[in-house]
């Protein structure tokens, strides 16, 4: 029978879920993940840092394409580190077609990745996407699968198309994956090439590594679209994670027509509620999300037929997580006397998609901060690829230069209050880049609702505490599954 763990440690943000947070999570029994979301510009940031510690070097020197990793390190390793305000190295914004550098860089870099979380212990490791960063997913989702990857997690859209994606890699078959592209008339779309392609063959040096089939769990936030999943997509899709607007990060947004109450934050009603018995009708497993990082909600959990919780605030604050120190240390110490402020910005992110942001001075949070950022449009992971005139395919974000986005045909409304979300969000884990001008990329931390009970995880006289202190906490009232949810996964199974 599959041992599902009990508790999913949330994929966040831009490095945050970290390859050290996930090996300590799943060390300890649980299923740790690490973020996959921008992981190519991650590694090289940490090589044009020195690589600390020689972690990448030592994912790299693991790496079954030896070539390929030594010209990845030639490329981007920086001896001793880049000066003192000297910028990062910038690399090319990934298109449809991106070049064999940029797609050799993401395979190593999921690779290194997710090796790197399996070192030390023989238990599941899995990596988190987001759909909406559609153009690195094949690449990424082979490096991670030729690092071992356990589970494959995905939100922030419908991704009907990965379950078949995973099969095709496991089976040493070419991968395909259609790019959603806004902006054209039925009869144009007739001629425009939106097929996205990997064979895995084009890259290999010598026979391909034998590669398992990750199980893939889809995020979602409401029964049709679970159902929708498991009806439409092209392979099995294993279970969900069913995710509440109080969730952090991206949170979808509410059905029907938007509404926003006094602080100017979506209001989400009875349609946005999960139906329990319709998610166990299901019959796959499942795991509740947003608000679950408490012993009792687990237990709740559990009650209701859930194969655990995903977790992902309280670990966000471990010692263990890639957050910056100093982020962490302001908003605990916030937690810690009930001041923690999360608001639900619905016009930050470029996607649409409401997103969770904590209050913090110094922050892109702040309106002062938000408006003496010159506008920058140069890691690009949000554009949105649209429809050219003579069937081609061009990249636009409503977070770059304004004349920039209305000359492609964007609207002048989808630009206001829009956030940069891929620089700083590389900012909150210490890889801010520095401009021309000498200003450094601002953070902008994204946490769940529940900002204030990570105090609850503090010993006495303590001012931090590590991931094995949450799983802990979490687990002191669920030793034992109870009778009905334990029959129901084993049939699950």
């Amino acid at each position: 029978m599959v041992q599902f763990p009990k508790i999913i440690q949330g994929g966040m943000g831009v490095g945050v879920s970290n390859w050290r947070l996930a090996q300590a999570v799943s060390k300890l029994g649980q299923l740790g993940i690490v973020s996959g979301t921008a992981l190519d510009s991650v590694f090289v940031r940490r090589l044009g840092d020195g690589d600390h510690g020689g972690h990448m070097r030592r994912g790299l020197d693991a790496f079954p394409f030896q070539e390929m990793a030594k010209r990845i390190w030639q490329e981007y390793f920086v001896p001793g580190g880049k000066a003192a305000g000297a910028p990062y190295k910038a690399l090319p914004m990934h298109q449809k077609g991106d070049s064999r550098k940029l797609v050799e860089l993401c395979i190593v870099s999921n690779f290194v990745e997710v090796l790197l979380a399996r070192e030390g212990h023989d238990n599941p490791v899995g990596i988190n996407f987001l759909e909406k960063v559609q153009m690195p997913h094949l690449a990424s989702l082979y490096g991670a699968m030729l690092a071992g990857v356990g589970y494959v997690l995905m939100g922030a859209g419908i991704p009907l198309h990965i379950p078949g994606v995973l099969d095709a890699f496991a089976a040493h078959r070419p991968a395909e994956y259609r790019l959603a592209v806004t902006g054209a008339a039925q009869e144009q779309f007739a001629n425009l090439d939106t097929l996205m392609r990997l064979n895995p063959a084009e890259y290999a040096e010598g026979p391909l590594p034998m590669l398992d089939r990750p199980r893939f769990l889809a995020i979602v936030s409401s029964n049709t679209l679970a159902a929708t999943m498991l009806r439409r997509a092209n392979g099995r899709v294993d279970g969900f994670v069913v995710e509440s607007p109080t969730a952090g990060g991206h949170n979808a947004p509410p059905r029907g027509k938007l509404q926003l109450n006094a602080a100017g934050e979506p209001v989400y009603g009875e349609r946005d509620r999960v139906n329990i018995e319709e998610m166990r009708a299901l019959g796959v497993p499942f795991w509740l999300a947003g608000g679950y990082g408490s012993a009792a909600k687990l237990r709740e959990a559990l009650d209701q037929g859930a194969a655990g919780v995903q977790v992902g605030t309280a670990f966000a604050f471990s010692r263990e997580s890639g957050m910056r120190p100093d982020l962490k240390t302001r908003l605990i110490q916030q937690a810690i006397t009930g001041r923690g402020e999360v608001f639900t910005d619905p016009l930050a992110s470029p996607t649409g998609f409401p997103f969770k942001v904590a209050q913090l001075e110094g922050t892109t949070s702040a309106f002062n901060i938000y408006e003496a950022r010159t506008r920058t449009c140069d890691l690009g992971y949000l554009r949105e690829p649209y429809a050219m005139g003579e069937n081609k395919i061009g990249y636009r974000c409503s977070a770059e230069p304004v004349d920039n986005y209305l000359a492609k045909g964007g609207k002048i409304e989808d630009t206001v209050g829009r956030k940069c979300l891929c620089n700083t969000l590389m900012a909150n884990i210490g890889y801010a880049q520095t401009r021309k001008d000498g200003s450094v990329e601002p953070a902008l931390v994204t946490v769940g609702d529940d900002l204030n009970t990570v105090a609850q995880y503090l010993a006495p006289g303590r001012e931090s505490y590590s991931a094995a202190d949450v799983v802990e906490s979490l687990l002191s009232l669920s030793a034992d599954v109870p009778q009905e949810a334990d029959s129901m996964l084993a049939a699950m199974a």
